[in-house]
């Protein structure tokens, strides 16, 4: 768990209306690599750590007999319901709680994948308690954007979004540190899961990288929503001046692009795998 902080249900809080519009997707077949690189085969069940609106665990549905989605925030979960709703997935079970709750009687699985979330768990516990619900054979699955990728120079079609001035923003209103929930992140979320997985008995990570898929255009009402999607910028750290701080957002957009129209690349994804380290029980 970062350093200094503590978890609190505050953390994503009013983030779920806006996560889907705001976030840049996954890199394109992302779900269809990483069901070939564990064999799923529509067999099976898949659990997902931390699912917010259900983004991986929808993708993945289809190649498992169930899949489950785990998080502690209840609107994220309402939004996953209502995405699968409409996408007529029916084989996905949504389940409120913390990666710290597991096994939480949820049985065993061929999967259990943390898609940008496992930073926020307390990661020694977590991964300690994952080869016990995995059945032989099955994987702790890490899904991320693919970090420090190589530059691209081919110009945009459009503006990017103006992400250094809206963080000028963010700290004008809410200080320095990088807020998260109620506490702040002096030292940022920790990486290095490799090293956690090795503690816990795991064993060699398997990589795959995913190409990211073309610019994306994005309107301003897209980065008004990725801003409020975000756990440092979460609507409720605002108070009162909510509104006020969305109005000089919007400013910024229109100062950065008349047209309110922006490009940015997306990023590729990142999917390592590490296999049950008890082997065949």
């Amino acid at each position: 768990m970062p350093e200094g902080w503590q978890w609190d249900s505050t953390l994503f809080r009013g983030s779920a209306a806006h996560y889907t519009r705001g976030r840049l997707p996954y890199a394109p077949g992302f779900a269809g690599v990483l069901a070939d690189a564990l064999g799923l085969d529509g067999r099976g069940r898949l659990l997902d750590v931390g699912c917010g609106p259900g983004t991986v665990t929808l993708g993945l549905a289809r190649y498992v007999a169930e899949a489950v989605g785990l998080d502690p925030d209840e609107d994220m979960l309402t939004e996953a319901r209502r995405r699968a709703a409409l996408r007529g997935v029916r084989n996905v079970r949504w389940v409120t709680g913390r990666a710290e709750d597991l096994p939480a009687g949820l049985g065993e699985f061929r999967a259990l994948v943390f898609a940008q979330s496992f930073h926020w768990t307390e990661r020694d516990r977590v991964a300690a308690t994952v080869p016990h619900m995995l059945e032989p054979g099955g994987a702790f699955v890490h899904v991320n954007e693919l970090k420090d990728p190589p530059p691209d120079p081919t110009p945009l079609p459009l503006p990017s979004p103006p992400y250094e001035r809206i963080a000028d923003l963010v700290r004008r209103r809410l200080g320095p540190l990088r807020r998260a929930g109620r506490g702040t992140l002096v030292a940022g979320t920790p990486d290095r899961e490799d090293l956690v997985l090795e503690r816990a008995g795991f064993g060699d990570c398997e990589r795959h990288v995913v190409p990211a898929g073309e610019v994306a255009v994005r309107e301003a009402d897209d980065i008004v929503a990725w801003v409020f999607s975000r756990s440092d910028s979460a609507p409720h750290l605002f108070g009162d001046g909510l509104p006020e701080f969305e109005r000089e957002v919007r400013e910024v957009l229109r100062e950065a692009a008349p047209d309110q129209r922006f490009a940015e690349r997306p990023p590729a994804t990142e999917i390592r795998i590490w296999r049950n380290p008890r082997g065949k029980r």
